[in-house]
């Protein structure tokens, strides 16, 4: 039996031992956006701190301006890689309770019609049950082998859920400390329930709100009708003409850093039997919107967006009212992708607005943020190392794909060490993250677990 088989028999074997450590972790309701469970966030990150020395770690909770970090070191062999893995602890709040089928943090196995089981409690997913698999692989090298193939440290955040308002400070005041060759997260998903994936990519994001206003109060509609600006007109106009009738955002200079998609990336997502019937009509929908000419997966993971997320204005309650409202309001968001430039988006923005107000009316913005895209070379080893120990593990080829969402820590972790990110998780579309009877199938614990002790020879 090989050194790698013996860790992996270990695994299978310690299984029961493993999801007892995790039940523990997902009973501590670390709510972090809810002050009232600021206790309970300090006894998780307390809680993993002692779980990481265990296993021979030197790690510490580490206090900031809100919920505490937990950072941990492990030596590795002379001259390996030195990684940083990287989770969050805290989780999401469980209202509506109501529809929940069991209490959120008492954490069970469910036996499903098929024979196949998941675990259901709030954070099996996201991210309790993402980190603990890196985690209890860690345990199984040292208790196996008494060492870990790699130098490995570990920062575990906990106000992810809640913006991350401590995560950049912290990053900035412990640049020494947390660098490393590159950096390993697991907040993602598997392609299917068969197929690993590793995330080459993440699109940025810019976040703004405009309110159009022009009287100085509201006004009778019969009486000034006509006359008087409606801030509710001019902001549909500048909303209207974002896109154009092909689906293109209209702003000056967008598509100046978008690159197109190889190839041979295309024809690699074409035969990863994506429905797009599927996916629209599991939402109740069946036409494709967005840019004319462009697959949907290609639009979701590689095109740039424009999308209008909320619009507020005028009378809004029950039954009518005959008014011209003083003011309108909208929020907008930007997905990037390639090289696009936030600030320079969130200017030609602005400058876009401001050109469709007219003169005795003005507008106000405000900044939501903002973050570049992040992408990695296809050719870098250590995304052929990984790729291939996922593929060991699961029996077929892994899944390269893009993400159309944002993780702002991937791009932190850029800008400020210079480190590229390995995006590798285990969870699934339908694990229902965020919402009630949240679960993680015990495939992608189990499967998971394995498939990090094979990463992590593979990089070693």
């Amino acid at each position: 039996m090989s050194e790698l088989d013996g860790i992996l028999e270990h695994i299978d074997s310690d299984l029961d031992q493993s999801l007892a450590r995790l039940f523990d972790l997902l009973k501590i309701e670390s709510i972090s956006t809810d002050p009232a469970y600021k206790e309970s966030c300090a006894m998780a990150a307390e809680w993993l701190a002692k779980d990481l020395q265990s296993i021979g770690f030197d790690a510490r909770v580490a206090p900031t301006e809100g919920h505490p970090m937990v950072v941990g070191h492990h030596e590795g062999p002379e001259g390996a890689p030195h990684v940083l893995f990287y989770g969050h602890y805290d989780v999401q709040p469980v209202d509506p309770i109501e529809l929940w089928e069991n209490p959120p943090f008492e954490p069970s196995i469910q036996t499903m019609p098929n024979g196949s089981k998941r675990l259901v409690g709030r954070g099996t997913s996201d991210d309790k049950g993402q980190l603990m698999t890196f985690v209890e692989a860690c345990r199984a090298w040292k208790e196996k082998t008494g060492i870990l193939p790699i130098k490995v440290s570990i920062l575990f955040e906990g106000e992810e859920e809640s913006g991350s308002p401590s995560l950049l400070p912290f990053l900035e005041a412990n640049k020494e400390e947390l660098h490393a060759d590159f950096v390993l997260v697991c907040d993602t998903n598997m392609w299917n329930h068969t197929t690993p994936a590793i995330a080459t990519a993440l699109r940025g994001l810019v976040g703004e709100e405009i309110t159009v206003k022009a009287a100085n109060r509201d006004l009778h509609s019969g009486y000034y009708g006509s006359a008087a600006a409606n801030p509710i007109h001019i902001l549909s106009k500048i909303l209207c003409g974002l896109h154009d009738g092909d689906g293109r955002v209209t702003l000056d200079g967008f598509y100046d850093a978008v690159p197109e998609v190889p190839e041979e990336v295309l024809k690699q997502w074409g035969e990863l039997g994506f429905s797009e019937a599927d996916f629209l009509g599991e939402i109740g929908l069946s036409i494709p919107a967005g840019e004319k000419g462009r697959a949907t997966l290609e639009q979701v993971w590689s095109r740039p967006t424009c999308e209008i997320s909320g619009v507020v204005g005028g009378y809004i309650g029950e039954g009518f009212k005959t008014v011209i409202p003083a003011e309108a309001s909208a929020k907008v968001s930007f997905r990037l992708t390639g090289n696009q430039d936030p600030d320079k988006i969130r200017k030609s923005f602005r400058g876009y607005v401001s050109s469709q107000v007219p003169e005795d009316c003005h507008v106000e913005f405000e900044d939501h943020g903002g973050s570049p895209a992040v992408h990695l070379d296809y050719e870098m080893p250590e995304l052929k190392k990984a790729s291939g120990a996922l593929k060991d593990e699961w029996g077929c080829e892994t899944a390269l794909i893009s993400m159309g969402g944002s993780i702002p820590i991937v791009g932190d972790f850029k800008e400020i060490f210079g480190m590229n990110s390995l995006l590798i998780g285990f969870a699934l579309g339908d694990d229902r993250i965020h919402s009630p009877n949240e679960k993680y199938e015990l495939t992608s614990f189990h499967k998971g677990t394995r498939s990090w002790a094979r990463i992590l020879q593979a990089l070693g």
